[in-house]
């Protein structure tokens, strides 16, 4: 049975401006503090502006701890920052793109993902899983950065 990776799109209007969220939103280091299913975060290289370019996290997901390193991408900086999976665990993709447009007093948020996994899980249960990590982060990324 071949598995299909699961994308999702979503995006939400925060009460902050753009350099705000995208403070928060590039600051891999205090995920741990805000989002909830982010146990450990390392930076393991910088790019040459100090922002983080190899980021390895551990994260609770699935009932397990998730082990995975992105590869940060900041070419569409400050509107948009994107990346991609190098190794995971229990992932074969995780390649996403966060964008941020001015809009009123506040900033829209948008959130594409691209998940697949690989263990053998139901399309619906993956489409789920897809849909919560996608969720849960516009939802605590919005809670922090109108703090």
């Amino acid at each position: 049975m071949e598995q299909m990776a699961e994308e999702a799109h979503e995006h939400m209007v925060v009460s902050a401006p753009p350099g705000r969220c995208w403070g928060v939103a590039t600051d891999y280091e205090s995920y741990p503090d805000w989002a909830r299913d982010v146990k450990q975060v390392a930076l393991l290289e910088r790019d040459a502006d100090g922002r983080g370019k190899r980021v390895e996290y551990r994260v609770a997901g699935l009932g397990r701890s998730i082990h995975y390193v992105l590869e940060y991408d900041y070419s569409e900086a400050p509107a948009a920052f994107s990346w991609h999976l190098v190794e995971g665990d229990v992932l074969r993709r995780l390649d996403g793109r966060y964008g941020f447009e001015a809009e009123g007093d506040g900033t829209r948020v948008s959130y594409d993902l691209v998940v697949d996994i690989s263990i053998p899980l139901p399309g619906l249960l993956k489409r789920r899983a897809a849909g919560m990590i996608m969720g849960t982060a516009l939802r605590e990324l919005k809670k922090e950065a109108e703090k």
